[in-house]
């Protein structure tokens, strides 16, 4: 809809009477100067805008609202700020309080003058009650923070309180809130939320650090019920229905902000990262219970803002916290042990808000971390020795974090500067590692640290000095590495992806804004397909099948949104995504990309094609722990298939003349174990095997007369096996693996014996169904016949009628040993059935023959006997007397009985 330019847009307002009017306040780039930023409007739905205010190019919009009595009326808090990647500044001659009173045509500034604080202003936050218009509020950032009220409609402003409690940090927060039943009750959003109910003279706390998460940033405020309230924060979304005395938390919202990812090789393998301001976690990619991956399934191991977590394969993990602040943690117990590198000598560290961290990939007790120096640790942080010089500019201008905020100074280590952001050691050359730092610097060591070269130079066309947080060594060749730079944070937006393929020499850029329109983040090679890449970027997935010379965006259910960090797990094939605002993702099987990475788009030529399978696991579904119904208010995230299942692409072409393929599976001597049909279309789908052969026709009240393949039957052992799939003259297979609970042995002579009971229990059902399709048999030729019987006089029918009853009762009777009557109302799990008797003879192949499941089936052939009899007397008698009777009159039952049968057969 337009305003691209503005980069950040703090409010949007929509006229009450006239939704095409609308109104945005944009503080715009925080990186750099820019005319796209202030106050717009648009009169046609966004189709085209007018910017109504404009101070300069650096200064924004920080707060705009209008009044809930005149939507002419707004007032806009214009913020004059610059942010750098070493420091920050809120406040400037830009700065200041508009008001207009015709729509934004003209606009009036408050000053000193007017009772607003004198000097030098910086962030400001407005709030006005629909109870009293006439009552402004302006919470103002200058040499104090203080909360200022205006009576008289915004023309003038007294100064309220500079209580500590009405907030803290202005650059961060700057959310004042009107209750709009009362104009004297104002909340305060920061680190916690106060509130004020003396027109804002005081404030009490109402949310404190403990309960709901801190770092509050927004809030509603119900329009006639002041009770009801929603609060978002760095930790999601709270609703309170009692004025904020008990909130709520909203966990089934699919948001997160992951700075990093790792994987391991458990089974299912288990996803570790840390997220923006909300710790360090470790969670399953999938889990064996029923339904789908739950928030209660990942546990956090580490608070504060969580980066990078790595885990060490043996029950132990590393996770940090902001300004590498890092620990150790046992998986068994959750303790955690410091172990950050102190000064080797009298320089302090400097590390990175999100520092560098990685495992050695050649001894499992060894880890790199890095400050403006690579420190190494043999032993899990018990011990560190200092592998480098200052590997950063040390520029002393970007190293005055303690003044950094400008009028208030925010020093959180988030503007830590000249240090090491990403360390990457080749696995295949011990000594050689590769490091990345924010000031741009790409240095490489190859005799583990003893002497030093940047690279930075050779990366033609990249800005000097820019940042460098990602380096990957292809698993393919160390001589072959990609890096990722970035440049945003000085207004710079393009992409800037590097290789070097003889060992830093040379070097080639990758991307561009043509092909990707948005800053680069990481990127991964794929370890199978060499030419296969992905690429992490502030707007999406990119991928590339022909080693970077063409990008795609990957856009099947992964949204637009920035991606921080990748991993692949090796054994399953499986991409990794880290996102920052929709949490972690999935990307199951990469084998369809590593096909086209590898015979390039020929491929996609291919008229009927398959690929093998992920492997399928014989694991039980037990519920989650915890409650059964839960209602809506549980996130369940998307779980893996527990079934072997492949990919197949079906060409369009093919796809419109046959939409049904037949799928056969084979052992490895080559015997038919399963029949089965599948729905195509054109593109990409899978093949679903749940690991069982073929099965039985169960007993029905109707003629079976489709001959498509049975459902599932008795499990196969767990193995390989070949799935044929035939698509009218197209053929291929799928090698499909089928492997049993990774949590226990499986026993081949319990499955066996198992098996042979389960297939003495389907003697008894094939027979029990033998019998029900006898009787279908002569009810559908009934049924077939009175038509014709109806039309004929009652003395030729008489005989007829009354065998047909006694026939169809007869029917009936012996259906009702089976099954709940047709007709029945009420509930009734008490009458003993046949059916239920032979469910509950099928054994559990698993615990192998039993004596129990022996006897229930003793128990059911003993029914089924029962109903055989009743069967015979049946057709033996009064059926036989209805053909024969039918066979008096001119036309007989024998010819629809025929086709009936034929049908069957």
């Amino acid at each position: 809809m337009g305003l691209e330019e503005t980069r950040n847009i703090h409010r949007i307002l929509i006229h009450p009477r006239d939704p095409n009017t609308v109104y945005v306040a944009a503080t715009g780039s925080a990186w750099g100067d820019s005319p796209a930023r202030g106050v717009y409007k648009t009169t046609d739905g966004g189709r085209t805008w007018n910017h109504i205010l404009s101070i300069d190019e650096r200064t924004g919009c920080a707060e705009l609202i209008m009044d809930p009595s005149n939507p002419d009326k707004l007032f806009a808090a214009m913020w004059s700020f610059r942010r750098q990647p070493w420091t920050f500044t809120s406040g400037g001659e830009g700065s200041g309080l508009y008001v207009t009173h015709d729509g934004g045509d003209t606009w009036v500034e408050r000053t000193e003058e007017d009772g607003l604080p004198e000097g030098e202003l910086g962030r400001m936050g407005l709030a006005m009650s629909a109870a009293n218009p006439d009552v402004v509020y302006a919470l103002v950032e200058s040499k104090d923070y203080a909360l200022y009220r205006s009576d008289d409609g915004g023309a003038t402003f007294r100064r309220q309180t500079t209580d500590s409690d009405v907030g803290n940090r202005p650059f961060y927060y700057a959310e004042i809130h009107c209750d709009p039943t009362n104009e004297d009750h104002v909340f305060s959003l920061w680190s916690m939320v106060s509130k004020s109910t003396d027109g804002g003279r005081s404030f009490d706390i109402i949310l404190p650090y403990s309960g709901v998460h801190p770092d509050h940033h927004a809030l509603y405020i119900h329009p006639s019920d002041p009770n009801y309230l929603i609060n978002g924060n760095d930790g999601g979304l709270n609703i309170s229905r009692d004025g904020g005395k008990n909130w709520t938390f909203i966990n089934n919202l699919p948001v997160g902000q992951f700075y990093h990812i790792a994987v391991d090789d458990n089974v299912p393998y288990n996803v570790y990262g840390g997220m923006q301001d909300n710790g360090s976690w470790v969670g399953p990619s999938a889990v064996w219970h029923a339904g789908g991956i739950r928030n209660e399934d990942w546990q956090e191991v580490l608070f504060g803002d969580g980066f990078d977590v790595q885990p060490t394969g043996d029950g132990e993990l590393y996770a940090m916290y902001q300004g590498g602040a890092i620990n150790r943690v046992d998986m068994t117990t959750l303790g955690s042990t410091d172990i950050q590198p102190a000064s080797p000598d009298t320089t302090v560290s400097r590390f990175a808000w999100n520092a560098a961290l990685s495992l050695d990939p050649n001894d499992r007790d060894g880890l790199y971390f890095g400050s403006q120096r690579v420190h190494y640790s043999p032993d899990r942080g018990r011990t560190w020795e200092t592998l480098s010089p200052d590997l950063t500019t040390n520029d002393p201008a970007k190293l005055e974090q303690a003044t950094s905020g400008g009028l208030t100074i925010d020093a959180t280590k988030a503007e830590n500067h000249c240090t090491i952001l990403c360390i990457t050691p080749s696995k295949s050359r011990p000594n050689e590692l590769w490091v990345g730092t924010d000031d741009g610097r790409l240095q490489h060591t190859t005799d583990r640290g003893a002497t030093w070269t940047d690279h930075s130079t050779k990366l033609k066309g990249l800005p000097a000095g820019s940042w460098i947080p990602f380096i990957h060594v292809s698993p393919h060749s160390p001589d072959e590495v990609y890096v990722v730079a970035n440049n945003y944070r000085r207004n710079d937006w393009a992409p800037y992806l590097y290789r070097t393929s003889d060992g830093g020499k040379s070097w080639k850029r990758l991307a561009y804004d043509e092909d990707v329109p948005a800053h680069a983040q990481c990127v991964v090679q794929d370890p199978e397909a060499a030419d296969l890449l992905f690429l992490g970027t502030e707007e999406g997935l990119y991928f590339s099948v022909d080693r970077g010379a063409n990008w795609r965006q990957w856009t099947h259910d992964v949204p637009s949104v920035p991606v921080r960090d990748m991993a692949i797990q090796e054994r399953e094939g499986d991409l990794v995504l880290g996102t920052f605002g929709r949490a972690a993702y999935v990307i199951e099987d990469l084998s369809p990309l590593r096909a086209l990475a590898n015979e390039g788009a020929a491929l996609l030529n291919s008229t009927f094609r398959a690929f093998d399978a992920a492997t399928g696991y014989q694991v039980p579904r037990p519920r989650p722990a915890g409650s059964r119904f839960l209602a809506d208010h549980v996130w369940e995230g998307e779980n893996r298939q527990r079934s072997a299942h492949g990919h197949v692409y079906v060409q369009a072409d093919t796809a419109d003349v046959h939409d049904e393929m037949e799928v056969v599976i084979l052992n490895e001597a080559g015997d038919t174990l399963r029949r089965m049909t599948r729905e195509v279309e054109p593109g990409w789908q899978s093949l679903v095997w749940r690991g069982d052969t073929d099965g039985i026709r169960w007993p029905s009240r109707d003629v079976e007369t489709s001959t498509d393949p049975v459902g599932g039957g008795v499990r196969v052992v767990p193995g390989t096996y070949m799935a044929v799939m035939t698509l009218g003259s197209h053929v291929d297979t799928m090698a499909m693996t089928i492997e049993h609970d990774p949590r226990t042995t499986f026993n081949a002579e319990a499955y066996e014996a198992g098996r042979a009971q389960m297939l003495d229990a389907y003697v008894q059902v094939e027979r029990l169904a033998d019998l029900m399709q006898e009787l279908a048999v002569a009810d559908a030729a009934m049924d077939a016949m009175d038509g014709v019987w109806a039309h004929m006089s009652d003395s030729t029918t008489t005989e007829l009628d009354s065998l047909q009853t006694e026939v169809a009762q007869g029917i009936e009777s012996i259906h009702d040993m089976l099954w709940t009557p047709k007709d029945f109302v009420g509930y009734d799990h008490v009458t003993v059935r046949v059916m239920g008797q032979l469910y509950d003879a099928m054994p559990d192949i698993q615990e192998g023959a039993t004596a129990n499941a022996a006897r229930k089936l003793d128990i059911a052939t003993l029914a089924i006997d029962a109903v055989e009899a009743e069967v015979r007397a049946l057709m033996d008698g009064p059926w036989q007397d209805l053909l024969a009777a039918a066979r008096k009159v001119e036309v007989t039952v024998d010819g629809v009985l025929d086709g009936i049968q034929n049908q069957e057969d």
